[in-house]
């Protein structure tokens, strides 16, 4: 077993490592995604009352359970439009297109593009099945430290973050 130890090998294992996975592991790691953020949304609703907090490490993470008619951030929740639901889902939906058409066009993808794209497109899926199925999403990680709370979120907004931290080191690193 040997480890990557200089600049010019991470760089290479980023850039051609994995390169020649075939699409449907990334289709089966965007589809774990968007089953397992349905998972944990259906059980935050059914076992934690909305609006309740669950401490989990005091002083720094909790469960509790908000929904979120807006988008990341909270962003648009608080507006009354009667159209806002209709033209965050095409918004998305354009988005989504993106993502997919990145995935599909190149003839290899390197392993960090493909998860990066899955994650996000796992993510984003799951999110806008939500947003078209009952015009918002379930939020439920609260991390907080001392006044400062960030806000709320969930799997599928984890895993398009971490999606593009993938994507972003990859552009960073394969230069």
């Amino acid at each position: 077993m040997s480890f990557v130890s200089t600049k010019s090998e991470i760089t290479r294992a980023v850039a051609v490592g994995g390169r020649n996975l075939p699409r449907v592991v990334y289709a089966v790691l965007a589809l774990v995604m968007i089953i397992a953020d349905q998972v944990t949304k259906a059980m935050v609703e059914r076992m934690i009352p909305e609006h309740s907090i669950v401490p989990l490490i005091p002083g720094f993470l909790n469960l509790t359970h908000t929904k979120n008619p807006g988008v990341a951030f909270g962003l648009f929740s608080g507006s009354p439009a009667p159209w806002k639901t209709a033209i965050l889902v095409i918004i998305s939906a354009a988005l989504l297109a993106m993502v997919v058409s990145m995935a599909w066009r190149p003839r290899e993808l390197a392993w960090a593009t493909g998860i990066g794209l899955a994650l996000i497109l796992g993510g984003a899926l799951s999110n806008l099945a939500d947003r078209i199925r009952a015009g918002r999403v379930v939020d439920f990680v609260d991390v907080y430290f001392r006044s400062f709370h960030w806000w709320a979120f969930n799997l599928a907004d984890s895993a398009i973050v971490v999606g593009a931290v993938f994507l972003i080191l990859h552009l960073i690193l394969s230069k």
